[in-house]
């Protein structure tokens, strides 16, 4: 997969996701894009643990699924850290 493919789909797996997780999500453009790239490289690791073919950067609508809850795992988790930070 090039570059610009990956940021596409890295910026429509962030949208996606903050669109999915309720709250606030003050984020602009360009850390939208940089959440969906994470979570596309969580997404993908965790998906090759369950394909054999070796893979692990090919377009496939199963990949683009999981970028988006690799997306959502890691806004879950920058809003804990967030929170935490808060609050003591």
């Amino acid at each position: 997969m090039g570059i610009i493919a990956f940021i596409v789909i890295g910026l429509i797996a962030g949208l996606i996701a903050r669109a999915i997780l309720p709250g606030k999500q003050s984020m602009g453009l360009i850390a939208t894009t940089l959440l969906g790239m994470v979570g596309s490289l969580v997404g993908g690791l965790v998906g090759s643990l369950f394909q054999r073919d070796g893979r692990l950067f090919d377009l496939r609508p199963s990949g683009i699924i999981m970028s988006v809850i690799g997306a959502i795992v890691v806004l879950l988790l920058v809003g804990a850290a967030g929170r935490r930070r808060v609050h003591a």
